[in-house]
């Protein structure tokens, strides 16, 4: 299509040519300069976000079946980190009741102003509590890291991979894996163990990590390789001194 002599060169006309250009797939669209692989580093930790009550309670502001399956997931991948010395952190969104701690985030999302201390939907669903030796973070805003010692204590400990499980996978699931690889940690999202209110925000914020931020990983996968990092740390010096 030609140009009017009165048209100016840009806006869709400047582009257009006449023809329908099919779209391709994301897939097709990434190829070639996203979604390449980071792997695992030497020393995992399972960094659990969000698990609470309030998503896996039916009826719950948040409750979300997505979340109660990756809940029923988690358990085998806690069990075997913890059986392995793998870290297990926790995190949950803790506020005071004004809200006014959660800023703008609460004023966004009202609902979050019933996760107050003592809140029963703000307790740890008890399929994937923490033990009492093993830390929890809380926070204010959806990422694991903002405003939270999670990074220093992850880098004293020696860590450098960080493996995702929790709620939401569009929102702090993501948000913390952003900040992970900003952090300079390798984030893998477990795929099952990961959930959202509905199927399309959860498929392309899963999608979205895997091409920019971290690796997402089936869960057969992790278990495997945390069997192979613990029996190579196994074979360091020190290992049996517990070093």
């Amino acid at each position: 299509m030609e140009r009017k002599q009165d048209e100016p060169a840009y806006g869709p006309q400047a582009f257009a040519t006449g023809a329908a250009v099919p779209q391709e797939s994301a897939a097709e669209n990434y190829r070639g300069v996203f979604h390449n692989r980071l792997g695992f580093g030497r020393r995992p930790a399972v960094i659990a976000i969000d698990f609470v009550r309030s998503y896996t309670t039916v009826g719950a502001p948040f409750y979300a079946e997505g979340v109660v399956g990756a809940v029923a997931q988690t358990r085998a991948l806690f069990a075997q980190a913890r059986r392995l010395g793998v870290p297990v952190l926790h995190t949950r969104p803790i506020y005071h009741p004004s809200g006014r701690d959660g800023g703008l985030f609460v004023q966004k999302v009202p609902a979050l102003r019933a996760m107050v201390r003592g809140e029963p939907l703000a307790e740890f669903d008890p399929a994937v509590a923490p033990l009492s030796d093993e830390i929890v973070f809380e926070k204010a805003y959806p990422s694991s890291f903002f405003g939270t010692a999670l990074a220093p204590t992850l880098t004293a400990q020696g860590i450098d991979t960080v493996i995702l499980v929790g709620c939401s996978t569009s929102g702090c699931v993501r948000a913390t894996a952003v900040d992970a690889l900003q952090y300079g940690f390798r984030p893998i999202v477990a795929r099952e163990c990961v959930g959202d209110r509905h199927p399309g925000p959860h498929d392309a914020a899963l999608f979205d990590i895997d091409a920019k931020y971290g690796d997402v990983e089936d869960l057969a996968t992790i278990l495997a390789t945390l069997e192979t990092l613990a029996a190579a740390r196994a074979t360091l010096p020190g290992a049996a001194e517990g070093r």
